[in-house]
């Protein structure tokens, strides 16, 4: 049997299939790729230098951007159903919560990420972030949609643990309850 030459769409496929698959016990994983440390280091190297004569800021490619993993890669896990009741019937407390209402995506990211981190040293375990359901003209809000994604992200993700949509009266679909990540030597 002859094996054929895997085109350049097909390896990256098999690549995409491969990192999903985990190793048998006993044997040794391949070496894994380094996530990225910030966002900013993300953004590194995307943006063409500008020339100092030139007055304009650099610009950006979009074939040029990162591509994000797609949900079902990433690392967070939906919270536990028991674990939600509790949040929403107040058995479990909340500790923090932010409103992000009426915020630009810039202003909401950097807010958002000193809350979460404040609220990480600080010892919280369960936090509500609202980000309105910004429903107008027939689609979802931008921080609705931004937000999980921003969860994924090398700035967040080691203090998060898990996110879920909250319970009616919390916010229902324009909020998120967020459990945090445990602290190390706690």
């Amino acid at each position: 049997m002859s094996r054929r030459k895997l085109s350049s769409e097909e390896r990256e496929l098999w690549n995409k299939v491969a990192r999903t698959a985990r190793p048998l016990p006993g044997r040794k994983p391949e070496k894994p790729e380094r996530p990225a440390e910030s966002f900013q280091e993300l953004m590194n190297g995307i943006s063409k230098p500008a020339k100092k004569d030139d007055t304009r800021k650099a610009s950006v490619s979009p074939l040029a951007l990162p591509k994000l993993k797609p949900p079902a890669e990433r690392e967070h896990h939906p919270l536990e159903r028991p674990v939600k009741r509790k949040l929403a019937s107040g058995r479990v407390a909340i500790d923090a919560r932010i409103d992000l209402h009426g915020l630009f995506q810039d202003e909401a990211h950097a807010l958002l990420l000193a809350f979460v981190r404040r609220a990480h040293e600080r010892g919280h375990r369960h936090v509500l972030v609202i980000t309105g359901k910004g429903a107008s003209f027939g689609s979802d809000g931008v921080l609705k949609r931004a937000v999980p994604m921003w969860f994924s992200l090398p700035d967040f993700r080691p203090l998060i643990s898990s996110y879920e949509t909250a319970a009616r009266h919390h916010g229902g679909d324009g909020a998120l309850y967020v459990r945090l990540a445990r602290r190390k030597g706690a």
